[in-house]
């Protein structure tokens, strides 16, 4: 696998799970808000911070025919014009909310979604781009990003597996090798049932590359669970209050909620460790309440050690269970009190 990273950090299998926190447009066209997400997903523990760079002339056009009219989704009934005027990110923001979250120690980089949105952030110096699933059948788009030569994390939503193929190679055939899949189900919500998080593995062996998640669904179980099977990015949205209605806010988590995912997934990377059989010292200082052979009768010498007489119990101080048919019928050597650990010391014939 090529080695992926995103300003000199590293990403991939021995390393962190690189979190990005999608802002989208949840700052409700307030900067100061924008501002506030960014601070907020600080706190939570998450790597970077994600916008989306387009307007709504660089992504539709202004128009009520039926094409353009949203339908069978949380937008029903708004024109795709209207809803990208209200969900857009203002271009002069984003070098700023850049600077915000860099002096927080995050990444900050974006989606474009046309051309001149590829220059603009080319020029703003974000360390990597991403590509939304809507736009992983834009050859010429993918083409253009890939020429920056800067490192690409591409959503794989809707696309069948020939699609996938088909945009990776044109990525790599731009001569940009700095590539990273997210599995994606493109519904807002997106239902757990509906994640079929086992690609995530097959995503990074099928094409080489470091995999993740890119989610929608409401709460923090499937990211977590994503990281259990190999995620090693997560993305997901940031808002500060779901009650602040907007065009995502449905699908977004909150801070706490947030904070609660990040440190789950650390946990879970701590858990994950690697294929051993060794014990943990601790489970090496439990090994004395373990069971073994124990006198529960008093014992002449010369007398038979029967089932009545000797027991499997716990703690640990005398001989392995596993040689108490060996011991059942053989004789004492000596007398032997109650609540004796049994030794080969105590056994003759």
């Amino acid at each position: 696998m090529s080695e992926f990273k995103i300003n000199g950090r590293a990403i991939g299998h021995q390393y962190p799970t690189y979190i990005i926190a999608e802002v989208s447009a949840n700052h409700n066209q307030d900067f100061d808000q924008a501002v506030k997400i960014v601070e907020a997903a600080a706190d939570a523990g998450v790597d970077a911070i994600k916008l989306q760079t387009y307007t709504p002339d660089t992504i539709t056009i202004d128009s009520d025919k039926e094409y353009f009219q949203i339908k069978g989704t949380i937008w029903e009934g708004r024109t795709l014009y209207d809803l990208y005027g209200d969900a857009y990110t203002p271009w002069d923001w984003q070098p700023k909310l850049k600077k915000v979250a860099n002096d927080l120690g995050l990444d900050l980089f974006s989606t474009p979604f046309d051309p001149t949105a590829v220059d603009f952030l080319d020029e703003m110096g974000v360390p990597a781009f991403k590509v939304a699933s809507f736009e992983n059948i834009d050859i010429p788009l993918l083409k253009k990003i890939a020429s920056k030569g800067k490192p690409i994390i591409m959503s794989s939503g809707m696309a069948s597996l020939a699609e996938l193929t088909e945009a990776v190679q044109a990525i790599r055939d731009s001569g940009n090798d700095q590539l990273a899949l997210l599995k994606a189900v493109s519904a807002y919500p997106a239902l757990p049932e509906e994640m079929n998080l086992r690609t995530i593995p097959h995503l990074a062996q099928a094409f080489d590359v470091v995999a993740g998640l890119s989610d929608h669904t409401l709460g923090i179980a499937v990211p977590v669970a994503a990281v259990a099977l190999g995620a090693r990015l997560i993305e997901k949205h940031i808002i500060l209050s779901r009650d602040v209605k907007g065009p995502d806010s449905e699908f977004s988590l909150e801070p706490h909620e947030f904070k609660a995912m990040v440190d789950a997934v650390r946990v879970t990377e701590k858990a994950l460790g690697e294929v051993t059989y060794q014990t943990t010292q601790k489970e090496t200082d439990s090994k004395v309440f373990r069971r073994s052979l124990f006198v529960v009768q008093d014992v002449k010498a010369g007398e038979k050690f029967t089932p009545e007489n000797v027991r499997s119990i716990r703690p640990g101080n005398g001989l392995p269970p596993k040689y108490y048919e060996m011991v059942i019928g053989r004789t004492a050597t000596h007398d032997i009190e109650r609540g004796t650990p049994l030794s080969w010391d105590n056994i003759g014939n």
